[in-house]
């Protein structure tokens, strides 16, 4: 029965296979832009920042520098636009400007008054390896000493995520799956009638359908990589070159987050160095994959754009 049913459903699949490609591509699609399509209800939510029951506000302050960042960036459909408080370092954001949910961009809890950025990160807690944080110990102090960042770095931090919306960052990582899932088939398909193995036995066309779906994989896995890469690095560059404070602020920015992964990798032991670099860099889990570009490299990336001679 169950034998049957598979023979019908890979029977049903080869007959319209142009429709069900493109229905897996879309849907593909459709679920890595979940988060983005729908922010307010999906990534707010998970994010926000509480205290004593209570949802955190950005303050007026923090208002008015997200405000100054959106115009000295001259950023397209500022409106669309959001900030709101996040108890995790550092800023991140989602969503599609030009969609009608908009961006949300979360902004630390502690950027939201230097004079008491101490005591914000104290009260918010912070857990290391399944700790919590002492902040009266040498690593504590040091650790909260790399989230207290200049107005600067502030603004850095929050215009990279910015840029990165802004840039559509979302959809062209989201559509690396769909492509590479259309390339492969039809690629797979191309070279079985070239080579003529639909007349070949079946379990020889097994072995070469699973061959092409690891290639396909493997290619996946490289190509998201190399373009998670690059698109930070672009966001990276066109907030560093919005103004030379803001590129002193990313060098700054980068500098307290390596501190902070070398603080990590102290606390958490022998975890901390299988996750971490003496450098501060995120050792990749897997061999082959890098999902995010070194912190170094996008360090020095913004102290190449400083040292350019300006016009």
């Amino acid at each position: 029965m169950a034998v049957q049913f598979f023979w019908k459903a890979a029977a049903m699949v080869e007959k319209h296979r142009t429709c069900v490609l493109a229905v897996s591509c879309a849907g593909l699609l459709g679920a890595n832009l979940t988060v983005h399509l729908i922010p307010g209800q999906t990534f707010k939510p998970l994010c926000q920042a509480w205290l004593n029951g209570r949802q955190m506000q950005p303050s007026e302050k923090m208002l008015t520098l997200f405000r100054d960042i959106l115009h000295e960036g001259k950023v397209r459909a500022a409106n669309r636009y959001q900030a709101f408080s996040v108890s995790i370092f550092p800023p991140l954001g989602a969503g599609l400007p030009w969609l009608p949910a908009g961006c949300f961009v979360g902004i630390p809890a502690s950027f939201n008054d230097t004079d008491c950025d101490e005591e914000m990160i104290s009260k918010l807690g912070l857990m290391v390896n399944g700790k919590n944080v002492d902040w009266e110990s040498e690593e504590g102090q040091a650790f909260k000493r790399t989230l207290i960042l200049s107005p600067e770095a502030q603004k850095f931090a929050i215009a990279r995520e910015i840029m990165y919306l802004q840039n559509g960052g979302p959809l062209i990582r989201a559509s690396v799956g769909p492509l590479c899932l259309a390339g492969t088939y039809i690629s797979g398909v191309a070279i079985k009638q070239f080579l003529g193995l639909y007349s070949a036995p079946v379990l020889f066309r097994g072995l070469y359908n699973i061959t092409v779906a690891a290639v396909g994989f493997v290619a996946y896995c490289l190509l998201f990589d190399n373009v998670s890469r690059v698109v930070e690095y672009s966001a990276d560059r066109k907030a560093a070159t919005i103004s030379t404070d803001f590129a002193k602020g990313g060098v700054e920015f980068y500098d307290k987050i390596l501190s902070q992964n070398k603080i990590r990798r102290t606390l958490m032991g022998k975890n901390g160095e299988k996750i971490f670099s003496p450098s501060g860099n995120i050792i990749p889990r897997y061999g082959i994959r890098s999902k995010h570009a070194p912190l170094t490299s996008r360090r020095d990336l913004i102290i190449k754009i400083l040292n350019m001679p300006q016009a």
